[in-house]
């Protein structure tokens, strides 16, 4: 598995790191941001491929934000 550290931008999360198995997503880590709320996405992406996870989370802001840590999840698996 091939483990990747993104650094977020325009969130309170300020990294996420995750492992990945061909184009599937495992081991999803936020550092920074809501603690519950991504814990909570990190459970219901486990699994999931990159595509899975763009297609549910790609777009989604935070308050007046143009992003959100959801975004940059999304964005996180879409280039690497």
């Amino acid at each position: 598995m091939e483990k990747i550290t993104y650094t977020t931008r325009g969130t309170c999360a300020v990294k996420i790191e995750f492992e990945k198995d061909g184009d599937i997503i495992h081991n999803i880590k936020f550092t920074g941001g809501c603690n519950g709320n991504l814990k909570a996405i990190a459970k219901l992406c486990e699994g999931m491929t990159s595509k899975e996870i763009v297609a549910k989370l790609k777009g989604n802001t935070c308050r007046d934000k143009p992003t959100s840590c959801a975004d940059q999840l999304a964005l996180a698996v879409s280039i690497n």
